[in-house]
């Protein structure tokens, strides 16, 4: 790397040669991810040769009644000491089933630090269930449904609406308690015995998001 280069062409030529395998197996689940171990790993050598230096810190906020753990993720130029940083949060769940307080924590810190890893290194987990992408194949899908089983009554406005909302209030739980897409999947097939979220009902979707923190520590007592 040429001495002094701008480290936003730092990080950018990063961005393009990392590739994060998904190295962890969820054996509850039974799908793959990538932790932020993994993360780690692949980037470390990529940084070194762009001249970049990787820094993580860990801040507990309180929002609302509950608490948050907030992972930053900072790179710095050795040469120029220009910085970029991301941060995320994940909620520390309030379900303890088999952990003590600090692997609790420690659970919430590794699921921040890998999506503050992800935002900084642009690395896409799977589609964003509140992308526009996702709402058009949710809106796809469940007309597809309604077709087929007429799992809807007349009044499809409504019930459409009632499908958004219960969507809505699924993605962001997702994002409170920093779940992928692969897990909230996995959990639809363990407790609905459906492919994807795509494919509850609005019950469902309203039921699994209402659970969703209980389960994906339920989830995490099974083995992640």
């Amino acid at each position: 790397m040429a001495e002094g280069k701008p480290i936003f062409a730092a990080l950018m030529a990063v961005q393009a040669e990392l590739k994060a395998p998904k190295g962890q197996h969820n054996s509850f689940g039974k799908y793959d991810y990538r932790s932020a171990e993994d993360i780690i790993e692949a980037v470390k050598p990529l940084l070194k040769d762009n001249g970049l230096f990787l820094n993580m810190s860990d801040d507990i906020v309180l929002i609302g009644d509950r608490y948050y753990v907030k992972a930053t993720v900072k790179v710095v130029d050795v040469v120029t000491g220009e910085s970029v940083q991301t941060s995320a949060l994940a909620r520390e769940s309030a379900q303890k089933k088999g952990m003590d307080e600090s692997q609790v924590t420690g659970t919430a810190s590794s699921y921040a630090r890998k999506y503050a890893l992800n935002g900084l290194f642009a690395i896409d987990d799977n589609r964003d269930a509140d992308t526009d992408e996702y709402a058009r194949q949710t809106s796809q899908s469940a007309a597809g449904t309604r077709s087929q089983r007429n799992a809807y009554p007349s009044n499809g406005s409504a019930n459409d609406e009632l499908r958004r909302k219960a969507m809505h209030s699924l993605t962001k739980e997702m994002q409170r308690v920093g779940a992928s897409g692969e897990e909230v999947s996995a959990l639809c097939g363990v407790k609905f015995g459906k492919t994807n979220s795509r494919d509850l009902s609005t019950g469902e979707l309203s039921k699994l998001a209402a659970n969703l923190e209980a389960w994906i520590a339920e989830q995490m007592g099974g083995g992640k």
